[in-house]
């Protein structure tokens, strides 16, 4: 005897309701038009290469969830500072086919 036998002789007049499907999906990311500056930097960083992703336009969420996603697909570190994400180490050309691949503009800047 499952819960639903239970809960139909506990309660014999009540109606049951078959629950909604809930999306697993994420929202989607905002897409812009401009493209995305994908850069490396060691300057003022002790000697330590990062990339630089500027230049996104949506919500601060979305630049968190896509930092997000980057950093775990990667497994580094990284951070979001003024509208900007930053990942420690040169990942430009992985990065560049991620965001290529969500359909992202990308543009990379120096080197």
């Amino acid at each position: 005897m499952d819960l639903q036998d239970q809960l139909k002789k506990l309660f014999p007049n009540h109606q049951f309701q078959e629950p909604e499907e809930i999306s697993s999906e994420k929202s989607e990311l905002f897409m812009q038009d401009e493209p995305i500056i994908c850069k490396y930097e060691k300057k003022g960083r002790n000697g330590k290469p990062v990339t630089i992703l500027e230049n996104y336009n949506g919500s601060d969420e979305d630049l968190k969830n896509l930092a997000k996603d980057i950093k775990s697909k990667l497994g580094v570190g990284g951070s979001v500072k003024d509208d900007t994400i930053v990942i420690q180490g040169n990942h430009r050309d992985k990065i560049m086919e991620m965001l290529k691949s969500k359909g992202f503009n990308v543009k990379r800047v120096g080197g």
